[in-house]
């Protein structure tokens, strides 16, 4: 398992709350693949982001996102980066 790399990682979205109310859930979504990209040294265009990540960022709608997030990435050989929510 030497070619790939994983992580769990806990991403703040405290931001998002400051953005509007109707543009919340996407505003996270695109900070969560900031952080990924800017801790992982990978450009966003590599970064794949789980159903299950999209769907636990929108559960309460557009306007109530989460504040943070833990998620489970795993980076790959070729530089392709998964990001989905870790099973416990």
């Amino acid at each position: 398992m030497a070619d790939q790399e994983e992580r769990i990682i806990n991403i703040p979205l405290r931001k998002t709350k400051k953005d509007p109310s109707s543009k919340r859930a996407s505003v996270a979504m695109k900070e969560i693949r900031e952080h990924i990209s800017r801790h992982m040294k990978v450009p966003q265009e590599d970064i794949w982001i789980d159903s299950s990540t999209n769907e636990k960022v929108w559960k309460r709608g557009m306007q109530k996102p989460p504040s943070k997030i833990r998620v489970k990435v795993i980076k790959f050989e070729d530089g392709i980066v998964e990001v989905s929510i870790p099973s416990e």
